[in-house]
């Protein structure tokens, strides 16, 4: 079942990227259901069935791109929440081969390969653990803010 961009954006686009990566793990499942369907289709015309994201998941990040901005600029303890993760952004961003991603896709990366790490059954450091807690806390006070 699709996930809700406007019940929790940083789900749908976690929930994109998934199923993004099911599609191109296991593409004889495509036509499994209709979302699926209509997912791989969508892939297709946007070229994405090697890399990439589609401009559904674009799309929302850029809106919480924006509201990102907007609430660095207005509300100190968000500034503040994102001043303390910044540096372990910067380590995780000078590890992929993309360095100049932003913060809020270093961050959804991060929770998006801890995910992967919890499917495979393998150990998260404690280290990663908090910075987890740390990105996770930074989404939701976004997704909470974009409903408002």
């Amino acid at each position: 079942m699709m996930k809700s961009k406007k019940e929790n954006i940083a789900e749908y686009i976690l929930y994109l990227w998934q199923m993004e990566d099911y599609l191109r793990a296991f593409p004889q499942n495509a036509d499994a259901t209709p979302e699926l369907h209509e997912l791989n289709e969508m892939m297709h015309r946007e070229g994405i069935m090697n890399g990439g994201h589609l401009a559904l998941a674009n799309n929302a990040l850029n809106e919480l791109e924006e509201l990102h901005a907007q609430l660095l600029d207005e509300d100190a303890m968000y500034r503040a929440s994102i001043i303390r993760l910044q540096p372990s952004l910067n380590l995780l961003k000078a590890k992929t081969d993309r360095p100049t991603m932003s913060d809020l896709e270093a961050c959804f990366t991060l929770l998006y390969q801890i995910m992967l790490l919890h499917l495979q059954k393998r150990p998260v450091s404690p280290e990663t653990a908090s910075v987890q807690q740390q990105a996770t806390k930074v989404l939701r006070f976004l997704s909470n803010a974009y409903i408002r």
